[in-house]
């Protein structure tokens, strides 16, 4: 309340990706939206473009009251709706704290609050319990997973945080931190060295080639590909950083365990 006249809260929201509208829906719709049944214009539904490849036009359309956004990649699209007057909250999370701080900071511009907070513990139990679990396998596999197979692309620093809470030894952790795609291309001899024990793929909506990745050049040798330890993850399970993650936390630790028990 400012005086006497209240502040609405917005009321139209357009999610330009899955896991922006998965936390809107999750969440639950705007204070006082005056439709509940559909509270969150999808950018997918409304098939105003991709997750690059958006129509101005067709947003605009829409008449958002915001506009929900990821990461650096959206630049371009967050720039224009900006100068049309939208108004835009665009995260950009990396790690796993970013991803709960990114639904707390959606919740409040929604008004859900409470809501948010509750997603967030939930996550957060999860991963503890998940973590208190798999901590008393005496050894933790080397586990690589691949984001892209031409060149080899290894996981975001998110992935690899999971990997550790599931149990396993991310082999390139040392690549997590970096901010774009490139600063996480792995060299095939590199890999061949470090010899994961466990291959985890998820090719960003393109279908994993498990026997491809198997027929790779010398990597007959690798521990993973001779005991057939290569598994897809799905997408929006794991590249996708919202509160699906905990879906991909789950097939890792399953991959893992299953792993252990076969040892």
């Amino acid at each position: 309340m400012y005086g006497k006249t209240a502040i609405e809260l917005p009321q139209r929201i357009v999610c330009l990706t899955a896991e922006t509208a998965e936390i809107a829906y999750l969440l639950g719709p705007p204070r006082g939206a005056g439709d509940p049944d559909d509270p969150v214009a999808g950018a997918e539904e409304a098939h105003v473009g991709g997750f690059t490849t958006f129509r101005l036009d067709k947003i605009l359309a829409l008449e958002p009251d915001l506009v929900l956004a990821f990461s650096d990649l959206q630049k371009d699209v967050v720039r224009d709706l900006i100068g049309s007057g939208v108004t835009v909250l665009c995260t950009n999370q990396r790690a796993l704290d970013d991803v709960l701080r990114a639904i707390l900071l959606i919740g409040g511009a929604l008004g859900h609050v409470e809501a948010a907070h509750g997603l967030v513990q939930d996550m957060k139990d999860e991963m503890r319990q998940i973590r208190e679990y798999s901590s008393v396998w005496p050894d933790r596999p080397r586990v690589y997973f691949e984001e892209w197979p031409d060149p080899l692309i290894a996981g975001i620093r998110w992935v690899s945080e999971l990997i550790e809470i599931a149990g396993g030894r991310d082999v390139f952790a040392e690549l997590r931190d970096a901010q774009q795609a490139q600063g996480r291309i792995v060299p095939p001899a590199a890999l061949i060295e470090r010899d994961p024990q466990i291959i985890l793929a998820s090719w960003c909506g393109k279908p994993v080639e498990t026997a491809s990745i198997a027929g790779r050049a010398g990597w007959d040798r690798i521990s993973a590909v001779k005991a057939g330890e290569i598994h897809e993850v799905e997408g929006a399970d794991i590249l996708s950083p919202g509160p699906s993650l905990m879906l991909g936390l789950r097939r890792i630790h399953e991959i893992i365990q299953g792993f252990q028990a076969r040892r």
